[in-house]
């Protein structure tokens, strides 16, 4: 997205475990900064998210699009938020409307571990 002033250097803290969650978000979804901020038990939590964003290092592969607002609002200025629309069309998300349908495109980061297949669970309540 590009470089701007942030909190980072002065909480003598690092983005890349921000950086590195991103990254984790699967094509033709979305989460928010809460979700992120949530996940990474940061301090400041979702503006924390939106400091580390801002300050993305081009050239690194970080998909900063992929996050948007709590109830799918984009809420980066203007001149990104438009290209943060295109980005996510051409992933196959529906950016027509002025709210992004978390239920269809929202990832969460907890959501990402792998959980126990039914089939599985079945097997395991069936011995007790």
């Amino acid at each position: 997205m590009g470089s701007a002033s942030s909190p980072e250097s002065e909480a003598g803290m690092s983005w890349d475990p921000v950086y590195r969650l991103v990254k984790r978000i699967p094509r033709g979804c979305v989460t928010t900064y809460g979700e992120v901020a949530r996940a990474l038990r940061l301090p400041g939590g979702a503006r924390a998210v939106g400091y580390a964003l801002a300050a993305t290092p081009s050239g690194r592969g970080i998909p900063w699009h992929r996050v948007i607002g709590a109830g799918g609002h984009i809420r980066v200025p203007e001149r990104y938020a438009m290209m943060q629309r295109k980005l996510l069309q051409t992933e196959g998300v529906a950016t027509d409307s002025a709210v992004i349908d978390l239920r269809r495109y929202g990832w969460s980061p907890a959501g990402s571990v792998k959980k126990a297949s039914p089939a599985r669970k079945r097997k395991h309540a069936k011995r007790r």
